[in-house]
């Protein structure tokens, strides 16, 4: 395994520095950036600070069955890592990895969605107000992603047409969500907070909001417009840590995620609802009203129609599918007899 060529007379680039180089070639996210990254510096070091050129398969296979073995870390971690290390070796090192073959990967476990009930839901939503409302009920009421919401941008939103255009979400794919009728005023009101954030920053000298780079040495103006801008832009301006340059960034999905917790909490219900919860929530109601899987399949953006079927199964463990043997046993009667702990 070698090295690509350096060319004489230029000082060769630090490891990790050619990673984040060929993400942001690649328009890879800032997120994806920082768990390749991290994922890379914490295999180096596993392996005493060897150069990863001078390890392979043997050494990638050690390093994941210990984070299994001895971190106790999930399927879906485990398989982020060993992306993060098949990213170095083929795109970063040019190596051939035809080993990855070999290379094991962890297998996620088969879990049914936590799903909320209508009521359930409206008890949440009850929980919150202002942008924090209106975030989980776009979830809600479109089926989108955490980050699909956080990022959506204000010419995303259709008025006229009453849509919404996801662009880049999962799998790098576009697609139209419904943009309810319910949230409209609602939706155009945090539009004109965000213009009147976008006049605030232009008169402090500032202005710009966060776009890929190579949209704006096309368009150069296209950050200072109202478009471009986020619908649920961060409170406070921060540095840009590819361009040095103070922008506004969109809300960080943690602010959602509290918001969100804290609502449940309120509420009583015992349930692990989380804001992905209502992407569960939108699609299950869905089909509980009689639409077909095909256009919930398009809604929520799934490649296979296998990914969407699982909501069919938490219909299916619906009371109305199959009746218990205890309530058979008492006709359907509360059983009366005292708890054995009261």
């Amino acid at each position: 395994m070698t090295m690509p060529p350096v060319a004489t007379g230029s000082k060769p680039r630090r490891l990790l520095d050619q990673v984040r180089d060929k993400l942001r070639t690649l328009h890879d996210s800032p997120r994806t950036e920082d768990a390749y990254v991290g994922w890379i510096k914490r295999y180096i070091w596993f392996h005493d600070k060897r150069h990863p050129r001078d390890m392979g398969a043997p050494e990638v296979e050690t390093f994941l069955s210990s984070l299994a073995t001895q971190r106790g870390v999930s399927a879906s971690t485990q398989n982020q890592a060993l992306s993060g290390l098949l990213f170095l070796y083929k795109q970063v090192l040019g190596v051939e990895i035809g080993w990855v073959d070999g290379v094991t990967r962890a297998k996620r476990p088969e879990r049914v969605p936590v799903v909320l009930t209508r009521q359930e839901v409206s008890l949440v939503l009850q929980q919150m107000q202002g942008r924090d409302w209106l975030m989980a009920s776009l979830m809600y009421g479109t089926g989108l992603r955490l980050m699909e919401c956080v990022q959506l941008r204000v010419q995303d939103l259709d008025f006229g047409y009453r849509q919404i255009t996801v662009h880049n979400g999962k799998g790098a794919k576009d697609r139209f969500v419904p943009l309810p009728e319910a949230l409209v005023p609602a939706l155009q009101e945090q539009v004109r907070a965000s213009d009147r954030l976008l006049a605030s920053d232009l008169a402090a000298g500032f202005g710009e909001v966060s776009m890929p780079e190579s949209l704006v040495r096309k368009y150069p103006r296209a950050p200072f417009e109202l478009k471009w801008w986020y619908v649920f832009p961060a409170s406070d301006r921060s540095v840009d840590p590819i361009t040095s340059r103070v922008k506004r960034h969109h809300i960080d999905p943690s602010v959602v995620q509290k918001a969100m917790r804290s609502a449940v909490q309120r509420t009583g219900i015992s349930k692990r609802a989380t804001p992905h919860t209502l992407r569960h929530c939108f699609a299950t109601h869905l089909l509980e009203a009689g639409y077909d899987i095909r256009t919930v399949q398009a809604l929520l953006g799934h490649r296979d129609v296998t990914t969407t079927q699982i909501y069919t199964h938490v219909l299916q463990r619906g009371g109305s599918a199959v009746q218990s043997p205890v309530d058979a046993l008492l006709g359907g009667r509360a059983a009366v007899r005292p708890a054995i702990w009261s």
